[in-house]
């Protein structure tokens, strides 16, 4: 579908309550302009999308004040707000069933633009032979300027970005808050370098705290922005595992580096593998499975 909206007013309406992302796909396909809703009633809109007319009316509130409108305009100045309609969406994104909508940035946003990227989990409680599964994993495609995605959280993913900036490389870090509540805390000092020589990105509006539901949401992000998806440790029911099925049901290709099968954090790889996930003992099992992907990708 061709849209034709004004930008400001599509990220406004995303910032007004009950506008999910469902309901914006169902309002686009009748009002793709967004002008309709501007004028239509609370009752009338609970009639054409089939939503209660309490939250109607909650929804056109916020969508009529002048000042969340204005908000958003004061933090474009800030920071990097990216529309589906945008140059920058990144088109890897535009594969999912339910891609993010908006997304908001710090940092340098032409890495959106580059390929190819990996995304990279594992575990918050890694072993003590994690970083050197993840060195030997990641390294040659750091040094190769790949663009490492992960959700610097605790673990295996501050590793992933930590390692990738420390030799100048290409990081995303998609976070599962709004830019105003990092979390966790500890990892204030490495989001400001990210900002600094990465990019950040968030689903969520600046000021939103972080959010149980939060954090499997942004996951689909974190693997939809890759060719691939490396997953260093995990655990059998772990937040990394909802990432492995995510990438699996966007049709990405998942990698795993097996491990001891008596420590726990290594279950969960040792798993995936068993059950197709492709077994990783060097950054050239990687290498060799994107070349093919590309080619698939690029018909």
């Amino acid at each position: 579908m061709n849209y034709h909206f004004n930008r400001l007013d599509f990220i406004h309406l995303c910032r007004c309550r009950y506008a999910t992302r469902p309901f914006i796909r169902k309002w686009l396909r009748v009002d793709p302009d967004l002008k309709k809703i501007h004028q239509v009633s609370s009752q009338e809109l609970s009639q054409i999308i089939r939503i209660p007319q309490k939250k109607a009316q909650l929804l056109l509130k916020d969508l009529h004040n002048p000042q969340r409108k204005q908000k958003v305009m004061e933090e474009s100045r800030t920071f990097h707000i990216i529309t589906i309609v945008d140059e920058y969406y990144p088109a890897m994104l535009n594969t999912m069933k339910d891609a993010p909508l908006v997304l908001y940035g710090l940092g340098n946003l032409h890495l959106l633009t580059k390929q190819p990227s990996l995304s990279v989990i594992g575990t918050r409680n890694p072993s003590n032979e994690a970083f050197e599964k993840l060195a030997m994993a990641i390294t040659p495609l750091v040094d190769s300027k790949w663009v490492i995605v992960s959700g610097m959280a605790r673990g295996v993913d501050s590793m992933a970005h930590r390692l990738t900036l420390k030799r100048q490389g290409n990081t995303i870090a998609v976070l599962g808050s709004g830019f105003h509540a990092i979390y966790p805390r500890e990892h204030l000092r490495l989001y400001q370098e990210l900002v600094r020589n990465g990019l950040v990105l968030s689903e969520y509006p600046p000021d939103t705290p972080p959010q149980k539901y939060h954090f499997p949401e942004r996951n689909r992000i974190i693997s939809g922005l890759s060719m691939g998806t490396l997953v260093i440790e995990a655990m059998k029911k772990s937040g990394t595992m909802i990432t492995v099925d995510q990438a699996l049901d966007q049709g990405r290709d998942v990698f795993a580096v097996p491990g001891n099968p008596l420590i726990k954090q290594c279950t969960g790889c040792n798993e995936i593998i068993q059950n197709g996930a492709k077994l990783i003992q060097s950054a050239e099992d990687i290498y060799t499975e994107w070349n093919y992907y590309f080619k698939k990708f690029n018909k």
